[in-house]
């Protein structure tokens, strides 16, 4: 059953209304859905701003407010060693103000000195504290209304309680689908990936990030997205030196991010950077409706105050590189040395034994050869004896040569070294005897010949050997070829 009383004081929490029967009208209002709730309190009734509370004038006064803050360390020497965690947030200060007299200090002096302000001061304390509050806060709520059952998604099924790596992309997909279709494919290019994945990419890329929430239901969030965000001066700057990313706040991750970020005004965008000991230094907010040439105006001032802190990472980086790529050398060229001396005592022990092995191989190979040279000439021998005793046979099968007569055919045989043989043979004999006349003589290595007649080109195969010479054609007289066959 649903603890009407668990989400009670969950959103009395977030959004830090103490009337409990106000807040009970306004989830009942959203049907107990605390997520739509909370989000719908905050687009409506803007929350405090972890800022100094006097500054509510200026939001009450100006259709925006630029609020620069900056992280709690005194440097980012750590740039690359940043993961997931929860946004460190300060006093707010107008871009019309200067935090001390004379020319105002740059981006790295706030980033050093702004610490030991926010020490002496209760605000600064409050402000870093709330935040990371809400971070941890939007965390555990998630988790809990997951263990709960109460985190059903708004198509109607379950989501689930962590937002995943996939399940932040699709949002991000998704979000960037939606832009598109409603303001045109002219505007960021933002990223479709989760925050954290961006938060990553801008670390690698050594830029800035820069965050846009989208409130579909915010009444200036057409004119300001048509106007400014997608103006083609804003966009051009943002693409060149910046990585951004976008959220929609009825979406997991962007509700999430507006909770963090502290969203209290719409449209709401902001710059943020990877900051050292895993947390994340938010340095400008920009909330309200801003045209585009005052948009691009803040977004060229935080580029300028950062470039010092991120091109001194890059130098840091680079240096890490080159002192890893340097001991990757050393050691390379101590394990060369080494593997050289091992490789050096592996050739004179294989040296050794290859002469060993040599010389054995000799003997074996001496015996092998004179084993070769024997068996070589018995098996010629046994050849020649083979072949004298086939010619004798096939001499003996032709039988007497037959006188000339008119039932007498002339057969020339020539042979491939231009050898000439003539024979004369009974017309009736077949092509198979001219074959036997063929084998009887010594002047043919090969066993595997084909005898021809040129003219016209006949092959006689020993498919027709059977034929007699008349049938043949070659009736009264004949001139074959022998042919070798390739064996």
């Amino acid at each position: 059953m649903v603890d009407f009383g668990d989400k009670l004081a969950c959103f009395q929490a977030i959004t830090g209304v103490e009337d409990p029967d106000l807040c009970t009208e306004i989830l009942a209002a959203h049907g107990w859905d605390l997520e739509l709730a909370v989000s719908a309190f905050t687009a409506s009734n803007p929350a405090p701003s972890l800022s100094n509370p006097n500054d509510n004038d200026n939001h009450s006064n100006n259709n925006h407010q630029n609020n620069v803050g900056s992280s709690h360390q005194s440097s980012f020497d750590d740039w690359e060693g940043v993961q997931e965690s929860g946004f460190t947030r300060h006093e707010s200060q107008p871009l019309s103000e200067s935090p001390a007299a004379g020319s105002p200090p740059g981006f790295a002096w706030k980033i050093i000195t702004l610490p030991f302000s926010v020490i002496s001061g209760s605000l600064g304390l409050i402000s870093g504290a709330v935040g990371l509050g809400v971070w941890i806060a939007g965390g555990v709520l998630s988790h809990s209304l997951g263990l709960l059952g109460w985190n059903s998604g708004r198509e109607g099924g379950a989501s689930s309680p962590m937002v995943s790596l996939s399940a932040a992309a699709s949002e991000a997909l998704n979000f960037v689908a939606a832009f598109e279709r409603d303001y045109g494919t002219n505007h960021p290019n933002f990223v479709s990936e989760g925050f954290m994945d961006a938060l990553q990419r801008s670390r690698q890329a050594f830029k800035l990030l820069f965050v846009y929430l989208h409130s579909p239901d915010h009444p200036d969030t057409p004119s300001f997205c048509e106007q400014s965000l997608c103006s083609e001066v804003v966009t051009s700057f943002l693409n060149e030196n910046f990585v951004s990313w976008g959220g929609n706040i009825r979406a997991s991750e962007g509700f999430k991010m507006s909770n963090s970020l502290k969203a209290s005004r719409f449209p709401f965008c902001a710059v943020v950077m990877s900051a050292s000991n895993q947390r994340i230094a938010l340095l400008q907010q920009i909330e309200g409706m801003i045209s585009p040439e005052e948009m691009l105006t803040i977004l060229q001032r935080v580029a300028e105050e950062s470039a010092p802190v991120l091109v001194t990472a890059r130098l840091d980086a680079e240096e890490r590189r080159n002192n890893m790529r340097l001991r990757e050398e050393q050691d390379a060229a101590y394990r060369a040395a080494l593997e050289a001396d091992q490789a050096r005592e592996r050739q004179r022990k294989e040296e050794q034994e290859r002469l060993e092995r040599e010389a054995a191989e000799g003997e074996r190979k001496r015996k092998e050869e004179e084993e070769a040279q024997e068996r070589a000439a018995r098996e010629a021998a046994e050849r020649e004896a083979v072949l004298a005793r086939r010619r004798q046979e096939k001499a003996m099968s032709l039988g007497v040569e037959p006188e000339k007569g008119p039932n007498v055919t002339q057969v020339l045989v020539r042979f491939p070294n231009g050898e000439r043989k003539e024979r004369r043979f009974h017309n009736i004999a077949t092509i198979q005897s001219v074959y036997d006349y063929v084998d009887s003589l010594d002047c043919l290595n090969s066993e595997k010949y084909s005898l021809v007649s040129n003219f016209p080109r006949v092959v006689y195969s020993p498919e027709n050997r059977s034929l007699s010479l008349k049938d043949a054609g070659l009736h009264p007289q004949a001139s074959l070829f022998v042919e070798v066959v390739d064996s």
